[in-house]
C-alpha cells in the first residue's frame, strides 16, 4: 500500500472518530462516571433491553428482505441468508468508517451470489430515497404533534433560522465546521470507490437499473410493509429502552417519538453509529422534558453503547455466516 492510499485510509478512519469523540469528551467532561457502574448493575431494569434487541435486528432483517425484493426484477436472485450477512456486516462496518456498509454489502452480495455491483448500488440508492421520504412523514408527525418543544429545542441548540447568528457559540461553529467538513470527505470517499471500475457506461446503466427497480416490484405492499416495519423496529428497539429506567419510564410514547425523530436525524453526521451528535440532540430534547442533565447523561450514554455492541455482535454473526457458507459452496 503506497502511502497516499495509507494516509487517506488513516483520515477515513480518524476523522469520524475524532469528531465523535470531541463532541462525547465536551458533553461528559465534567461528568462523574464513577456512579455509571451503580446505574448500570443496580438501577436499570435490563429486562426491557433484552425485550428491544428483537426489534433492532428485525430491523436490519427487514432491510436485508426488501432489498433482495428490489434487485430480483433486475435479474439478480441473492440468497436470503446472504443478503442478511450482508445487512448485518455493512451495520458492523459502518463503525469503522460512516456510511461505508453500503459499499461493503453490495460488494458482499457479487462476491458470494454474484450480483452486479453497479445495480445493487442503484438499489441502495432507491432505498435510501424511500427512507428518507418515510423518514420525513414521521419528522412531520413528531412536529406537529410536539412543535412547542421543537421551538425551544431549535432554540436552545442555536437552530432557529432567525437567531443562528447571534446564537452559536464558537463551539457551536466548530462542531458545525466539522460535521460539514465529514459530510464533504463522505461524499469524496463514496464518489472515488465508485470510480474504480473502468466501465463507466456499463456501471452508469447498472445504477440506473437499481435506481428505478422499484417500478417492478411484483409486490409493492410487501415492500410497503418492509419499509413501514424497518422505522417501526427502529423505534420500539430504541423507545423500549425508556422502560429501562426510573427517570424515563413514565415519559410516554410522544416523548420517545420526539427523541427517536431528532437522534435518527443526528446521525445523518457520519461518526460511528452516530455517536457524538445523537447523544448531544437526545440528551438535549430529554432534558426539555424535564429530564436532569445528568439522568439524559446516563440515559444516551447506556444506551447507545449496549446498542452499538449489538451492531457488533450481528457484524460477527454475519461475517462467520458468509465465510461459512462460502466454504460449504467451495
Amino acid at each position: 500500500m503506497d502511502k497516499h492510499k495509507l494516509s487517506h485510509n488513516i483520515i477515513n478512519v480518524a476523522l469520524p472518530l475524532v469528531l465523535g469523540g470531541g463532541i462525547l469528551y465536551w458533553m461528559y467532561r465534567n461528568f462523574d462516571f464513577s456512579t455509571l457502574m451503580m446505574v448500570v448493575t443496580r438501577e436499570m431494569d435490563w429486562t426491557w433491553m433484552l425485550l428491544s434487541f428483537p426489534f433492532g435486528i428485525l430491523a436490519q432483517m427487514f432491510r436485508a428482505w426488501r432489498w433482495k425484493q428490489v434487485l430480483e426484477p433486475i435479474g439478480e436472485k441473492p440468497r436470503t441468508s446472504t443478503s442478511i450477512y450482508s445487512i448485518f456486516i455493512s451495520y458492523a462496518v459502518s463503525l469503522i468508517i460512516p456510511r461505508i456498509g453500503e459499499i461493503a454489502r453490495c460488494g458482499i452480495l457479487k462476491r458470494y451470489d454474484g450480483v452486479s455491483f453497479p445495480k445493487a448500488i442503484g438499489t441502495v440508492v432507491t432505498e435510501r430515497a424511500v427512507d428518507t421520504l418515510l423518514m420525513l412523514m414521521i419528522t412531520a408527525i413528531a412536529l406537529l404533534a410536539q412543535m412547542s418543544v421543537f421551538g425551544v429545542f431549535f432554540d436552545k441548540t442555536g437552530t432557529r433560522m432567525d437567531t443562528l447568528l447571534g446564537t452559536f457559540s464558537t463551539t457551536g461553529w466548530a462542531v458545525t465546521a466539522l460535521c460539514a467538513l465529514a459530510a464533504i470527505c463522505l461524499t469524496y470517499i463514496i464518489l472515488k470507490r465508485l470510480s474504480v471500475h473502468q466501465k463507466i457506461k456499463d456501471t452508469l446503466k447498472g445504477i440506473w437499473q437499481g435506481v428505478t427497480s422499484l417500478r417492478q416490484v411484483r409486490n409493492l405492499p410487501l415492500f410497503l410493509f418492509y419499509s413501514i416495519g424497518i422505522w417501526g423496529c427502529y423505534f420500539l428497539h430504541y423507545y423500549l429502552t425508556f422502560f429501562c429506567f426510573d427517570f424515563t419510564k413514565d415519559l410516554g410514547l410522544t416523548c420517545g417519538l420526539v427523541t427517536f425523530v431528532v437522534g435518527t436525524i443526528a446521525v445523518i453526521v457520519p461518526t460511528p453509529n452516530g455517536a457524538g451528535p445523537w447523544h448531544f440532540a437526545v440528551k438535549t430534547m430529554l432534558v426539555l422534558y424535564g429530564l436532569s442533565d445528568t439522568n439524559a447523561l446516563y440515559f444516551v450514554l447506556i444506551v447507545h453503547t449496549v446498542q452499538t455492541l449489538l451492531v457488533v455482535l450481528l457484524g460477527i454473526i454475519g461475517t462467520i455466516g458468509v465465510r461459512k457458507r462460502n466454504v460449504i459452496n467451495n
